[in-house]
């Protein structure tokens, strides 16, 4: 085993968080800003990369590693609460948006998880968290979530979070499955990824729904989520007032007097 061994317990139901535990000596790593608290003797330091301790000595190694997570999307830095008492210490890990938090334990998934680039929340110390190029260009440039997704490996435990609730499927082989973009959490790496695009010129143009799908082919394991942040944020944004004060609504007779409305 090269990942620090964490215990944890999970809190809540739609608005999670983790409990992580921590022998003394034992790390956990985690995106900075996921921090909801933590109990005394545990110490925080911000570091370069992911914090495997696989990208080699010196400051090349910590710059490569570094600028592997700001392809995705990430910050430069990341953050391990190392437990330097002599007793059992907790801390915890808020999920930010509503959702699931799916605790993953890498050494019963053959040792690595694709997911979205936004997905990882926190990790045993020694889990890597990389980047994963599509093999194929058309899922990289139509993949709704973009050509980069984050790859986490190891042994150990590691926690995703995701919007709404979340099915986990087991794919057997040649199983195939059509997801919408952006409700794809994570993959195991058997699982074969590709983008299709909608049928029906109709269909992609007044289905209200994208103009790709993702095909999953097992064997492997794939997890969906109900409702991917992209899809809240521009729900929020459309019922957000607009300038000059004005509500776009639910609908109604005060939507039709804006339209004629001087302002």
């Amino acid at each position: 085993m090269n990942n620090h061994e964490i215990d944890y317990k999970l809190y809540g139901d739609d608005m999670q968080f983790v409990e992580v535990e921590l022998d003394p000596g034992e790390t956990v790593i985690a995106e900075a800003g996921s921090l909801m608290m933590m109990e005394d003797q545990i110490e925080m330091e911000t570091i370069f990369g992911d914090g495997s301790g696989g990208s080699g000595g010196g400051l090349m190694g910590k710059l490569f590693s570094a600028g592997k997570r700001v392809l995705t999307g990430e910050s430069l830095f990341m953050t391990t609460f190392t437990n330097q008492g002599s007793g059992k210490k907790h801390v915890s890990f808020a999920a930010p948006y509503p959702g699931k938090i799916i605790p993953m334990d890498l050494s019963q998934l053959g040792g690595k998880v694709i997911c979205q680039k936004d997905a990882f929340l926190a990790a045993a110390k020694g889990v890597s968290v990389g980047v994963e190029f599509q093999r194929k260009l058309g899922a990289g440039f139509f993949g709704g979530e973009g050509f980069i997704m984050q790859k986490l490996e190891g042994d150990g435990m590691t926690f995703v979070h995701a919007g709404g609730t979340i099915i986990k499927k087991d794919l057997s082989p040649g199983e195939m499955l059509r997801v919408d973009t952006g409700c794809l959490v994570a993959m195991t790496k058997d699982v074969d990824y590709n983008i299709e695009m909608v049928k029906g010129i109709k269909t992609a143009l007044f289905g209200g729904e994208g103009l790709f799908f993702a095909t999953l082919r097992g064997p492997g394991t794939v997890w969906i989520q109900s409702l991917p942040f992209s899809r809240l944020a521009s729900r929020v944004f459309a019922a957000a007032p607009q300038a000059g004060g004005h509500s776009k609504g639910e609908g109604g007779i005060g939507n039709l007097f804006n339209m004629f409305s001087d302002d």
